[in-house]
């Protein structure tokens, strides 16, 4: 699947990454957001699948990047 939106930095359990798309919808990428992409606001477009599996963290639909751009 595709989505589009912006960077944000969560501050719960630690602290982590992920993406809010412009229509709200929350994803938490479970393999990481590389470095150059960890920059609140930034405006990305990335490929995802989805991830399976329990989590800490609860925030966002859990993915896996399989490919990301800025936008």
């Amino acid at each position: 699947m595709q989505i589009s939106g912006k960077v944000v930095f969560i501050d719960l359990s630690g602290g982590f990454w992920g993406i809010e798309s412009s229509d709200g919808r929350q994803y938490r990428p479970v393999n990481g957001l590389p470095a150059i992409y960890q920059k609140p606001g930034l405006a990305v477009k990335a490929q995802v699948k989805a991830a399976d599996g329990m989590s800490i963290f609860m925030w966002g639909e859990q993915v896996n990047i399989l490919k990301i751009t800025t936008l």
